[in-house]
């Protein structure tokens, strides 16, 4: 440990973003800037440039400049949202920390007040802090990722011989004052991600998740830019909790001018007394810098595919058999099922819920992890093994984090249901929620489900949580429980995958409801919404976009009538809007007519043969010129191709629509554009002349079943800056244009 604080700055630099941290004097590290790169800096540069941040005095304030750690410190004068809210029986309830340690990529950087910046590219550093007077340790660690994400946690220390009640631990990040327009998501269920903007005014833009999941309304990405900021252009500064539990974004403007974009976990009264010695630490709270959306969301996928546990193989073809049987499990229907999706060119096969005892409907069963002998005599053996014949995967759902009343499991152990005080939650779908938090109820579910997944080959699993934590406390005191509860699924989750490598899991939480990182690192796919209609998904996949690619978006044809909203779609709509994400299936395939699956094989054939480029191009979505006109897609690494779609959404107040344009290629390749038909247009698609159809055809426009147009051949800069007429078409339909680079 250093006998003098570490007095430094250091400069962070990497995928044209630059954080300069003021470490100076032993205080906590303070963001002198975060946004575009500032190239190479001396110590003169950065003096200057931390001289500048300084405010000027003024009236009824304190005297000193208030200076913003990101910890935020209410012993500066800081009047804002404080970083840390605790006591010690009423005192040490606003600490001063003095840092000791300080390291750069692992290397301990000594005090030296006329040292060069420490200079690195993409890297992590770590302050170690305390306070003598309030007993309290603190480890700082601020991390720029190749990306260009930004990201950050802090760990408290007890270091007293009585208990510290933590209440709060937040990190916040500073952002200029040009930012001043809000954009984050709503939602419910069955429509999860809506946008919403609005003014950053003074005062506090707070969104709290106390579902003890995240939910399907939750922030997400809460960002505040430049006002009018959109998908390619404006800049943009964001951040994103990544956790799955109770938590907090927020947005915060003081009457001073001060702003910050912030948040942590949040704590429910009495979740964390750290005895002497005892720590609690935050999630990573990730801050997400763009010159437009499309930017800013290229940090969180560049972060996330670089991940070693990122799902490297192709993401298969998935058929869930949800929607197609619900509770009826027959195992003739169900193989037929199957043989109908092994014909089409399925790869993976997931039988849901319903499967175990008792489990007739949503009344009874969870927790009775064993398959009900009443419909499977012979266990899931005969279905699982003609699944395999088939060449197919096997996924099967589990709900482990929840419990039925009406279940052996309850019975046994009604200690086991979280609740508060002497009384039951209020009930939703019929269940309560399990407590794994009790190590010996999440011993249980770890052997029930090791013995399902050691009994059958199971390559997945399909892992919901179907309800919100209320009055989730521990019996027999009823101590607030959801803190322990998220970490106890993340340990049974990471524990499953060491045990069972190779075994993908994917997040469902009533559709879409726990959409984070923290969840992401420890599976491979999320269901985006229960709701598979076009339509909805339109907009809920282009927003969860805005954190996750689209190689971990469960993304489905459904059948033609959508079961959450009752529309009627036509196939190449439900098709063509799933065929960005992880594609798959939620049908009765035995209803669908011969012409229905022919075009499913040929939409099936289209993402396999494009599914690397979708999985692993860059998103790119052109800014909304016609809301009723969605233009978006992926291009190549090396901009060698691309595939994009037009989504109508609705119609126009105009006919037609005029030009639309063709961002992130290269603009000084020429590239030829034309449609990809999955079978015989609809009726309602009239081709531009840059379509160039054929004369021949067995349309009068020359559009046919297997026709391709010859396109058109124009420069990146001229498909970006120019564009192309679009293609009148009926609303709820989508087209699809494939871009090949000429030599």
């Amino acid at each position: 440990m250093s006998a003098t604080p570490p007095h430094a700055y250091v400069h962070l630099t990497a995928g044209g973003v630059s954080v300069l941290l003021d470490l100076t004097g032993g205080r906590l590290p303070a963001i002198v800037h975060w946004g575009a790169a500032l190239g190479d800096l001396t110590l003169a540069d950065v003096e200057a440039l931390a001289q500048a941040n300084i405010e000027p005095p003024a009236g009824n304030v304190v005297d000193l400049p208030v200076r913003l750690s990101i910890l935020p410190e209410h012993h500066t004068g800081w009047v804002g949202k404080p970083g840390i809210a605790g006591h010690r029986d009423g005192a040490d309830w606003s600490p001063l920390f003095t840092t000791t340690t300080l390291t750069v990529d692992g290397t301990e950087h000594p005090a030296s007040p006329d040292a060069e910046p420490v200079a690195v590219g993409a890297g992590a550093v770590r302050v170690a802090a305390h306070d003598t007077v309030a007993d309290l340790g603190l480890v700082l660690d601020v991390e720029l990722l190749p990306s260009g994400l930004l990201r950050a946690r802090a760990e408290v220390t007890n270091a007293g011989d009585s208990f510290y009640v933590l209440d709060d631990l937040q990190l916040a990040f500073p952002i200029p004052p040009q930012a001043r327009e809000i954009l984050d998501f709503a939602g419910r269920w069955g429509k999860e991600r809506t946008p919403q903007r609005r003014e950053l005014t003074v005062g506090i833009h707070e969104r709290e998740g106390r579902k003890g999941r995240t939910g399907p309304d939750a922030a997400t990405v809460l960002s505040v830019g430049v006002p009018g900021f959109g998908f390619g252009r404006g800049e943009v500064w964001g951040t994103h909790v990544a956790f799955s539990g109770n938590h907090r974004h927020y947005a915060e403007r003081l009457f001073t001018g001060f702003q910050v974009v912030g948040g942590g976990e949040l704590l429910l009264p009495g979740e964390v007394r750290l005895a002497d010695g005892e720590s609690y630490a935050t999630p990573w709270v990730y801050g997400a810098y763009g010159d437009g959306l499309d930017a800013q969301a290229h940090r969180f996928h560049d972060y996330l595919r670089s991940r070693p546990t990122h799902p490297r193989r192709v993401r298969p073809v998935t058929i869930n058999v949800w929607e197609a049987v619900y509770f009826d499990h027959d195992l003739a229907r169900l193989t037929d099922l199957a043989d109908r999706a092994a014909k089409l060119g399925v790869e993976r096969y997931v039988l849901d819920d319903g499967w175990f005892r008792y489990r007739r409907n949503d009344l009874a069963g969870l927790g009775d992890w064993h398959v009900d002998e009443t419909v499977w005599p012979n266990g899931l053996h005969p279905l699982v093994d003609h699944v395999r014949s088939l060449g197919m995967e096997f996924g099967l759902w589990f709900e482990p984090e929840m419990i039925n009343l009406d279940s052996d499991l309850a019975r046994a152990h009604p200690e086991w249901v979280m609740a508060t005080g002497a009384r039951t939650p209020v009930p939703s779908r019929n269940q309560q929620v399990l407590n794994l938090g009790i190590p010996e109820a999440y011993d249980h579910i770890l052997e029930r489900m090791s013995a399902i997944l050691g009994e059958y080959d199971i390559a997945y699993i399909k892992w919901d949580h179907n309800r919100d934590l209320i009055d989730a406390g521990t019996a027999p005191h009823g101590r607030a429980g959801v803190h322990d509860q998220t970490l106890a699924t993340y340990r049974l989750m990471d524990e499953l995958k060491r045990r069972f490598p190779g075994l993908e899991i994917e997040s469902c939480s009533s559709g879409g409801a726990r959409v984070d990182l923290g969840i992401v690192e420890r599976t491979d796919r999320v269901w985006v919404s229960d709701c598979i209609d076009p339509l909805e998904r339109q907009q809920m996949n282009r927003w969860t976009m805005q954190l996750l690619p689209p190689e971990l978006l469960g993304s489905h044809i459904a059948s033609g009538i959508s079961h959450t909203t009752g529309r009627y779609h036509r196939l190449s709509f439900r098709a063509g809007t799933a065929l960005y994400g992880h594609l798959g299936i939620e049908w009765d395939l035995a209803t669908a007519t011969d012409d229905e699956n022919a075009q499913l094989a040929v939409w099936i054939d289209l993402y396999k043969r494009h599914r690397e480029l979708l999985h692993t191009g860059t998103m790119v979505r052109a800014d909304e010129i016609d809301p009723m006109l969605l233009v978006y897609g992926a291009v190549a690494q090396d901009r060698a191709e691309a595939l994009f779609f037009l989504a109508y959404v609705g119609r126009s107040e105009v006919s037609p629509r005029g030009r639309f344009t063709l961002p992130g290629l290269d603009p000084d390749r020429r590239y030829r554009v034309r449609p990809v038909f999955a079978g015989a247009p609809d009726e309602g698609l009239k081709p531009p002349a840059w379509f160039n159809v054929p004369p021949q055809g067995g349309r009068a426009d020359g559009l046919s079943a297997g026709s391709e147009a010859p396109g058109v051949s124009m420069t990146g800069r001229a498909l970006a800056v120019a564009g192309l007429q679009t293609p009148a078409s009926f609303p709820d339909d989508v087209v699809v244009l494939a871009v090949t680079a000429e030599a």
